[in-house]
């Protein structure tokens, strides 16, 4: 048994192999990053318009006129996210500040961590289940940039040429694996 393990370590052909499985070993596990689904973070980001002060607090003699009032965000569109690859919970809401900026907000968030995610808006309609996982790199998509954190409230601000009549889901998106963790379909109303 000794004479066939010395004969084993001694053939070259035994060391290229295990030079390429550790290789291989190495290459897989940085390219599925199964690290980064063990780590948390959290953001809680308050809405543009919610973190200034109102213009009757910042100017007293506005204070009694029907102006100082602060304006109103408008809500544009609004779903629930369900889960695809990876458990997904929370709404999302697009909602217009008085100055006509757009804010997409995911509330009440939460879904694994992963490598690359994204937050786009697409044209593409949620599937539930598996048949949801990979059609909204198919179509039109507007990437709002990386998701900041896997839970809690955050703010993604809309580009003005973005159509939303025709952008008419968000979706978590893994550009490392062309997956969707989740999405919400967006109604207006």
């Amino acid at each position: 048994m000794r004479d066939l393990l010395t004969g084993v370590l001694r053939n070259p052909l035994t060391w290229v192999v295990g030079i390429l499985v550790a290789a291989g070993a190495g290459f897989g596990s940085y390219q599925l990053a199964p690290w980064t689904a063990l780590r948390n973070s959290t953001v809680n980001e308050e809405l543009p318009a919610a973190a200034g002060p109102s213009p009757a607090a910042s100017d007293p003699a506005a204070a009694g006129s029907p102006t100082a009032t602060p304006a109103a965000l408008r809500s544009l569109a609004q779903g629930t996210f369900v889960s695809h690859e990876h458990n997904t919970t929370g709404r999302v809401r697009i909602v217009e500040l008085p100055d006509g900026r757009r804010i997409l907000r995911l509330e009440d968030f939460s879904t694994l961590n992963g490598p690359d995610l994204h937050v786009w808006l697409t044209d593409a309609p949620v599937l539930d289940g598996r048949d949801g996982w990979f059609v909204f790199d198919d179509g039109d998509y507007v990437s709002l940039g990386r998701l900041k954190a896997n839970n809690g409230n955050q703010n993604y601000p809309v580009p003005a040429g973005a159509d939303l009549s025709k952008l008419i889901s968000v979706s978590i998106w893994c550009d490392k694996f062309n997956v969707s963790f989740g999405a919400a379909a967006l109604s207006t109303g």
